[in-house]
């Protein structure tokens, strides 16, 4: 890989499954920026959004994607909302890959629901308009994406085999 390679797409998608998958494969560093987030701070993703709100948590991913660039190629999991954090996709635009996995909100929330992690923006009466809203907002920045994988189309195995085609292509649209 000469790049790194970040898959984006709503919360349930698949990103650290797949990532971690397509890191193993291509024998790379898997890193979910989530964890290392939680790692720095000591506190828990819905901690974090609770004790210092949604605001803090974009800067704190903005700060890791610029830390991150510097490093050696690996595949990324940021979280579904990383590509909202201020001047993250300027940051990233030409300088990784991205796949996005696609997914419909109601498949998300279904995965979701078999997921015992704590998603923040999930909590509430109405989880599934949550994600419609969300879809909304994040589908454009979603399509600035390099690939497209329908993660309700293809099984795991058929997304982790393309997206490693892809990686070892060394293909991005801005390239």
């Amino acid at each position: 890989m000469h790049r790194s390679l970040a898959f984006v797409g709503l919360p349930g998608a698949g990103k650290s499954t797949v990532g971690r998958a397509v890191a193993t494969r291509l024998g790379v560093a898997f890193l979910d920026l989530d964890r290392l987030l939680e790692a720095r701070s000591g506190l828990t993703v819905p901690q974090l959004f609770a004790q210092q709100g949604e605001s803090v948590f974009r800067n704190m991913e903005s700060e890791l994607t610029t830390e991150l660039l510097a490093a050696s190629p690996a595949v990324w999991a940021p979280g579904g909302g990383w590509l909202t954090a201020p001047g993250v996709l300027a940051q990233v635009t030409g300088r990784i890959s991205m796949i996005h996995l696609a997914v419909t909100p109601r498949a998300a929330l279904a995965r979701l629901r078999q997921d015992a992690s704590i998603r923040p923006l999930l909590l509430g009466e109405d989880p599934e308009g949550v994600l419609n809203r969300l879809w909304s907002e994040r589908a454009p920045l979603y399509a600035r994406s390099d690939l497209v994988l329908d993660t309700e189309l293809l099984d795991f195995q058929q997304v982790v085999d393309q997206a490693c085609a892809f990686a070892q292509a060394g293909h991005s649209a801005v390239d």
